[in-house]
């Protein structure tokens, strides 16, 4: 997994008008919780910070004033309409410490012949790992599956070190069979009919 190094300054104004200025200055404000220490409220560089949410999951190292912590997303608040980031919740993480990570699940290969449909019953996993190995993403073969077929979270092969935490038999993909046209009803083919003559 990638580590994406920040510098982080301690923030002491609070409140909405407080976190505007630092949206102003293109800078994000956050708090970095964990370990039973107090929470830490930070200005983050706005840029940086949006180009390291992109991977999922991204080990975070922050120079805090001189101070260097290790830390993970666990929440990012976005505006509703524009969908810039507008506040970011971190958690402290140390080298070695198991953490607790929702994983994107992403399918490759064909279906079988047929036009059917594969549906995303889950979108992530949530799996438990080393917080400085946590994956980006975990990926599944549904080559050649016929409709009514499912993948469960059990059936999907972790990299070494990491455990499921989702339930072993929560379904996480299906195949639906293609939908059939539905053919005309009688009075309208003889209506079509009638019209024809």
């Amino acid at each position: 997994m990638s580590e994406v190094k920040l510098s982080a300054s301690i923030r002491t104004e609070f409140g909405k008008g407080a976190a505007r200025k630092i949206r102003r200055d293109a800078k994000i404000p956050g708090v970095l919780y964990g370990h039973g220490s107090d929470p830490v409220h930070v200005t983050l560089p706005g840029h940086e910070l949006q180009m390291a949410l992109r991977t999922p999951n991204v080990l975070l190292s922050l120079d805090i004033e001189g101070r260097n912590e290790l830390a993970i997303p666990k929440a990012a608040q976005r505006h509703p309409v524009k969908g810039d980031l507008e506040h970011v919740d971190l958690l402290v993480v140390k080298r070695g410490e198991k953490v607790t990570v929702e994983v994107p699940v992403t399918a490759e290969g064909e279906l079988a012949a047929g036009g059917n449909l594969l549906e995303h019953v889950l979108g992530t996993l949530s799996v438990e790992a080393e917080a400085t190995h946590l994956p980006e993403a975990v990926t599944v073969s549904v080559e050649g599956l016929e409709a009514g077929a499912s993948v469960l979270a059990q059936d999907i092969a972790l990299p070494a070190g990491v455990t499921l935490v989702t339930e072993a038999d929560a379904v996480v993909l299906q195949v639906l069979a293609a939908q059939a046209e539905e053919p005309a009803a009688e009075g309208e083919t003889e209506a079509a009919e009638g019209a024809e003559a």
